[in-house]
């Protein structure tokens, strides 16, 4: 069984994964903080770079086994041009055809979670646009990397 990962628990997870984030000028909105759509790119680049991590390499997405399927955004506090923000990211569950991912943009200054973003990616056959099992070689790669 998953565990239920909340804003209340979020500390109990440990993650392997993390990239630090550079905070651009046009990613700051009129109120002085990162717009929250600016946030999705946040989490996505950490997905990138958490799969590139897995295979050690570039991934080809274009001939990727996977896509995203479902997002859930909480945003707790704001970030500002000056936070020292990182992305971490973790597989937490994978079942016969999809995965599911949480990933957190974290201010290292103050040591505090800024928004959680728990995802959902399934296996992708390209060819005939369906759903297909998550491939043995992605679920050997998360498994190693995550144990």
């Amino acid at each position: 069984m998953t565990m239920e990962i909340t804003y209340e628990n979020i500390d109990e997870v440990s993650f392997n994964h993390e990239e630090k984030i550079q905070i651009r000028f046009n990613d700051v909105d009129v109120l002085g903080h990162v717009n929250n759509a600016v946030q999705l790119n946040y989490f996505d680049y950490g997905k990138l770079c958490y799969f590139d991590t897995l295979k050690k390499s570039r991934v080809n997405w274009q001939e990727a086994e996977l896509v995203i399927v479902n997002l859930n955004v909480d945003f707790f506090s704001p970030i500002y041009m000056d936070d020292d923000i990182s992305v971490r990211t973790k597989v937490y569950h994978i079942g016969k055809k999809s995965l599911k991912l949480v990933q957190v943009l974290y201010d290292e200054k103050n040591k505090s979670v800024k928004s959680i973003c728990k995802s959902v990616m399934c296996g992708f056959d390209k060819q005939t646009s369906s759903s297909v099992p998550i491939s043995d070689e992605w679920r050997n790669l998360i498994n190693t990397f995550e144990q």
